[in-house]
């Protein structure tokens, strides 16, 4: 059954917070206080029952599957051991961001910001250069691809990891406040400038007002307080953050092993172990009505990128539209082929061996928010968003699970089995963070390896990729401030609770291959029968 139709739900309205307030019927279970009482004290249990699937998301079932090398290692990089891990659910884009998203995205920041910091505009442009080649003609790309409507509903590419890490906060930021609209709690401000921009956390931290309605907020229970007060996360109304999806969620995403599991014995075995997002061995369609054609857009050879004329095979020379090609078994399209992705991690060649294995992740870095003098949060920033600072070692000194903020290169490396161990000279532990990547001579550090703490994982294949990179175990890396003509990305969300999803269901799943593209409509997918 599509998650989706029956989980977009509506949330709190004034007038059951009202009702709420006035209902004193329920008790603690551990104290025998009656909850939602302003006589009591005020605390409020709300009415819950699971999380809204934001726009444009697909829930992840999780559960565990062999993340790794599944094809012949034929780039030789063993970079990509076979592990068992388990990924909790959580939510991922249907298809990858698009130039109209991404333009949406554009519009936004060029209306708000571009007069005050046209700087944070120029960074959220794409390379459109990308598209340039020494010895091939592609300039009609580098002017149109990105603006022209013909491309809209194709996925947007010249962007970096950074900055699609910038288009999940302002996404976050933005469904939010649409959700507030709906609950007639905020009203359409189309005139944010500046730091006067709706942003999550500092509206939580009632450091933005906005354009309030005359419900303004929900009711406050507690005696002390102004009758009136902003939603707080507790009350389920608002989102976590949009981010890229970690490389474990996307492969097994990619994997949608959920289509592969035994609907007639209802045990937790998998008929078939997969390569791609979908079933079998080869790129084709074994379906009598599209026998032959390809399940996804990639190079099927040197110089063919797709058939001969009359019988296009991928029809598509570079990028295909989002919702060209068959999803896999959990709805989401293209996770081979149209364009690479980027996730979350840190790359390093064994980081599959060396991470836990449950959601395996490297990248952490922990940071706090930034508090002021009397230990509350300390004032926006000049965008309108709330500050952070890395956490400290002296702070955690007494903390077992982590000490400092950075974790990228955690035992990545290790100063005892280095050539060093007993050099005078690096009894500074700064010196030491540096070895793996930097190398010490004539009294100062110069980089001397390409793969360090900016490099970032590169999953799935491209439009100009051969067959091998649509595996979901490969994996490749970038620099974080680079970008091509064929890396995209998409987001995903954490999912708070049930794993499961409201009204879970014994489900067989439909074999998505059975119906054709052409038949499936923007913004849907087949139902569960």
């Amino acid at each position: 059954m599509n998650i989706r139709s029956f989980v977009a739900l509506a949330f709190l309205s004034f007038s059951l917070a009202a009702i709420l307030a006035s209902c004193r019927g329920e008790v603690s279970a551990t104290t025998g206080w009656a909850y939602n009482d302003k006589r009591n004290g005020g605390f409020e249990k709300v009415p819950y029952l699971e999380q809204e699937t934001g726009p444009g998301l697909i829930l992840i079932e999780g559960g565990t599957f062999v993340m790794g090398r599944t094809e012949q290692d034929v780039m030789y990089d063993w970079n990509n051991m076979p592990r068992r891990v388990s990924v909790h659910t959580f939510y991922m884009d249907e298809t990858e961001i698009t130039n109209l998203d991404y333009r949406e995205y554009l519009y936004w920041i060029y209306r708000v910001w571009k007069e005050d910091y046209p700087e944070v505009y120029r960074k959220a442009l794409p390379d459109t250069l990308v598209w340039r080649s020494k010895l091939g003609y592609n300039e009609p790309y580098v002017e149109w691809y990105l603006r022209h409507p013909a491309y809209s509903e194709y996925p947007v590419v010249g962007v970096n990891w950074i900055q699609c890490n910038d288009y999940c906060t302002w996404r976050t930021d933005r469904v939010n406040e649409v959700i507030l609209i709906r609950e007639n709690i905020l009203k359409t401000n189309p005139n944010q400038k500046a730091e006067d921009n709706f942003n999550t956390e500092a509206y939580l931290h009632y450091q933005y007002q906005g354009l309030t309605t005359k419900q303004g907020g929900l009711i406050d229970l507690n005696p002390n307080g102004q009758g009136i007060r902003n939603v707080r996360m507790e009350d389920g109304i608002l989102l976590p953050r949009y981010r890229l999806p970690t490389e474990a969620e996307w492969e097994y995403a990619a994997l949608a092993l959920i289509g592969n599991t035994d609907p007639e014995t209802d045990r937790e075995i998998i008929k078939d172990r997969k390569m791609y997002p979908w079933t079998g061995h080869i790129a084709r369609n074994p379906n009598d009505a599209f026998k032959g054609d390809f399940l996804a857009n990639f190079r099927r050879g040197r110089g063919d990128y797709m058939g001969s004329a009359g019988r296009l095979n991928d029809a598509g020379f570079i990028t295909t539209p989002v919702y060209k090609y068959w999803p896999n078994d959990y709805g989401l399209y293209n996770m081979a082929g149209n364009v690479a992705e980027w996730v979350m991690d840190t790359y390093r060649p064994l980081s599959l061996m060396d991470m836990d294995d449950y959601n395996p992740f490297r990248g952490n870095i922990f940071k706090k928010k930034l508090l002021d003098a009397d230990g509350n949060v300390d004032e926006k920033d000049s965008l309108g968003r709330i500050r952070y600072v890395p956490v400290t070692e002296d702070e955690n000194i007494e903390r077992r699970n982590y000490k400092k903020s950075d974790y990228r290169d955690y035992q990545d490396g290790d100063f005892n089995s280095s050539l060093y161990y007993d050099d005078e000279e690096f009894a500074d532990p700064s010196k030491r963070d540096k070895l793996m990547y930097q190398q010490f001579d004539d009294g100062q550090w110069s980089v001397y390896r390409l793969i360090d703490d900016k490099a970032k994982v590169v999953k799935g294949a491209s439009w100009k990729d051969p067959a091998y990179w649509m595996v979901a175990g490969t994996r490749r890396w970038l620099d974080e401030k680079a970008s091509t003509d064929w890396i995209g990305f998409r987001c995903a969300m954490d999912r708070m609770g049930s794993p499961v999803g409201l009204g879970k269901g014994k489900t067989k799943k439909k074999n998505l291959k059975d119906v054709g593209p052409k038949k499936m409509k923007k913004g849907k997918k087949l139902l569960s029968k």
